[in-house]
């Protein structure tokens, strides 16, 4: 077997993303994707500005926009009580970042950047399980399940949470948030979807749960989340995120929230993991992507993100180390995907953490978190330049943080009880 530039292992959304952006800029890619056929589980997902910049610069972002949503708001409100917090206006930021904020399916996402793949002339393979990966004289091989072996040049490990490659790297493990996730859509002609405006990115933020909805394909159905932390996952259980605990978890929750929960999945739910922020990604040869490299809890909305930036920027970073002949010096343009994409996944894995913990905050802390939220302008984006800008090619490109606001600034009057358990 013929041996190409590139060998990505893993066809999920950065895999494929990857895959795309390198034979745009001339590598002959395989993909190796363990599933006996390509596909992607789960409903929506959410894409901010800095990830449509990108399809809009490889020119999918009007197939993108014509399979999800484009919507007007995203509103943040009280899960409790149910009253509005905060929103930030989507129109307006698209107007700021120069391009939209876009909700699809996931499966939509993935098949969008599968028959790009495909155009683009990337070899796909199925039923191949990547068991281990080394480094040659000339490039890198993997081994398969089957015995089989595949070299390149280079080997992009887009291998997911549970990443083989990533033990080339660091001994570390998954990291348990006890938080789980059910997803669920609602067919349009349902009474809920009619009550909803689609336009919205709506979370309703509650203690120790949250409950996420928008619109999807268009407005033909409703997309539905909900979090929660698990008692059992506390207690060191192995059955854990059960439905009686979703049920339980949103007790205290307000009408409408509530009302939501009989049209989750109830057969399957996501234990929510991440991993410790690391700061070596490459090995010789081989470099991770994606979530082998930085898998996050999902409070920022911007797992896939990432990995679709992470494609993005090493295929920069090709075009800007290849010679005239076309050969890649592999070595340099590792370095420079190197010395940027850690640190701004890093400081991603860490904000989502924070944000996990603001949104579920109970007693007095809730009502402080509220009174910030509510005294925030609608039009404040010191909260968003650093994550929704351009994304970073060098690290001087990487924007400055924001600066958190200490809770205990907020001015609630007397304390609160907490009302209820939701």
């Amino acid at each position: 077997m013929s041996h190409p530039d590139v060998l990505v292992v893993g066809g999920g959304i950065g895999g494929l993303g990857v895959a795309f952006s390198l034979t745009r800029q001339g590598q002959t890619v395989r993909l190796l994707e363990s599933a006996p056929a390509f596909g992607e589980v789960g409903a929506g997902i959410q894409l901010a500005p800095n990830c449509t910049r990108i399809l809009d610069d490889y020119g999918l972002l009007d197939e993108a926009k014509s399979l999800g949503v484009v919507p007007d708001a995203m509103v943040i409100r009280d899960a409790v009580d149910g009253s509005e917090l905060t929103r930030l206006d989507l129109r307006h930021l698209e107007e700021r970042y120069g391009c939209p904020y876009l909700v699809i399916h996931r499966s939509d996402l993935h098949g969008l950047l599968l028959r790009a793949c495909e155009r683009a002339g990337v070899e796909l393979v199925n039923d191949a399980t990547v068991t281990a990966y080394e480094n040659t004289d000339g490039g890198a091989r993997v081994t398969l399940a089957s015995g089989e072996t595949h070299e390149a040049g280079l080997v992009i490990a887009a291998d997911g949470l549970h990443s083989a490659a990533r033990k080339l790297l660091v001994d570390d493990r998954p990291v348990s948030s006890a938080y789980v996730a059910y997803r669920g859509t609602v067919p349009a002609e349902q009474p809920r979807v009619r009550s909803v405006d689609l336009s919205e990115v709506v979370v309703y933020i509650g203690p120790r749960c949250h409950f996420v909805h928008y619109g999807l394909r268009g407005g033909e159905m409703l997309n539905q989340v909900a979090v929660f932390e698990s008692p059992k996952a506390l207690a060191g259980q192995d059955d854990w995120g059960t439905p009686d605990e979703l049920d339980a978890a949103f007790a205290g929750a307000c009408d409408f929230v509530r009302d939501g929960l009989p049209f989750m999945w109830r057969d399957k739910w996501w234990r929510m993991f991440d991993r410790d922020p690391v700061m070596t990604w490459v090995h010789g040869r081989i470099a991770l992507l994606g979530d082998s490299a930085h898998p996050p809890l999902q409070y920022i909305a911007q797992g896939a993100i990432m990995a679709i930036e992470d494609g993005w920027v090493l295929g920069e970073h090709v075009a800007r180390n290849r010679a005239e002949d076309g050969t890649v010096d592999w070595t340099a343009a590792l370095a420079a995907y190197e010395a940027v994409r850690p640190e701004h996944c890093r400081r991603v894995l860490t904000t989502s953490r924070k944000w996990g913990e603001l949104w579920h905050l109970d007693g007095l802390a809730r009502e402080q978190r509220n009174a910030l939220l509510r005294a925030r302008d609608t039009y404040d984006y010191s909260f968003t330049d650093w994550l929704y800008g351009p994304t970073a090619l060098t690290p001087d490109q990487e924007p400055e943080m924001f600066t958190p606001i200490p809770l205990d600034s907020a001015d609630v009057g007397e304390p609160v009880p907490a009302r209820g358990t939701a």
